[in-house]
């Protein structure tokens, strides 16, 4: 005769039983995002280490922008590199960050588990999100477009007739009479 096997059919505990269900594994998964959520509350940067990053992040932005971007994705890989690095702010160009400051303001706004750094312009004048701060970092989210350097006519001219007529020199010169072109002249020479 077989022999019965009781470890294989204990009665196990409420405790393991609990663990083992649906709705324990949702209480422990629950359970986790709350501690990740209380860690969140009490790692989340101060205004001013998130106002001291947002502007090295800036400093890097108008140093980085000299040239023509090709697409978002140069931006990106830059606030990736933002993030984790830190500017040397004198090679900033002193009256491009003048005018930054003359025209651009900075906001930061508390939210619960991380704060956000907002820049209002003329361009966004209801304001842009331009870092997250989470978990003691500053993440950068800024791109050379949200910032305002200058201000002014964005076109010049505004009376200008746009198809205006061909102007004709005063003086009736002659230049000349149209060549006569054969085909030979674009086919080569078909002697040689």
């Amino acid at each position: 005769m077989d022999q019965f096997n009781s470890d294989k059919y204990k009665k196990q505990g409420i405790l393991q039983e609990f663990f083992q269900s649906c709705l324990g594994k949702i209480v422990i998964f629950l359970g986790f995002l709350l501690v990740l959520y209380v860690f969140a509350i009490v790692t989340v940067p101060t205004k001013e280490m998130m106002l001291l990053e947002t502007f090295d992040n800036i400093h890097q932005c108008l140093q980085e922008n000299d040239s023509i971007k090709a697409d978002d994705i140069d931006e990106t890989i830059h606030n990736i590199s933002r993030t984790f690095s830190y500017t040397d702010t004198l090679q900033t160009n002193k009256e491009v960050y003048e005018a930054f400051k003359k025209y651009n303001r900075l906001e930061v706004y508390s939210h619960l588990g991380f704060r956000t750094v907002h820049i209002f312009n003329n361009v966004y004048p209801q304001g842009r999100r331009i870092s997250i701060g989470l978990f003691q970092y500053v993440i950068s989210t800024i791109y050379y477009s949200d910032i305002v350097i200058s201000t002014g006519a964005t076109r010049g001219e505004y009376n200008k007739r746009l198809n205006a007529p061909i102007e004709i020199p005063e003086n009736d010169e002659d230049l000349g009479d149209n060549p006569n072109v054969q085909p030979y002249h674009y086919e080569g020479d078909p002697e040689n």
